[in-house]
């Protein structure tokens, strides 16, 4: 693993990660899409899970950034 996923992971041990949380209707489930290091790093990323959650033919798609710590699971 190299010195990006270090400071990503020291990032999020931290609260200073970014994160998006994706809500799903149909299923109903919530993913976590991160940790990123910017918020710009991560609005430049999440639109493309986004779409790909979206070709999948989930029913309705909702989505928030935040700023935390998140440990596993991702999906709930």
């Amino acid at each position: 693993m190299g010195p990006i996923w270090a400071i990503r992971s020291l990032g999020n041990r931290l609260g200073f990660a970014w994160w998006a949380k994706i809500e799903t209707n149909n299923p109903n489930a919530i993913y976590w899409f991160g940790p990123f290091l910017t918020r710009k790093s991560l609005n430049g990323k999440v639109s493309s899970f986004v779409q790909d959650l979206s070709e999948e033919g989930i029913g309705s798609i909702d989505h928030s950034i935040v700023r935390c710590r998140k440990a596993e699971p991702l999906t709930s």
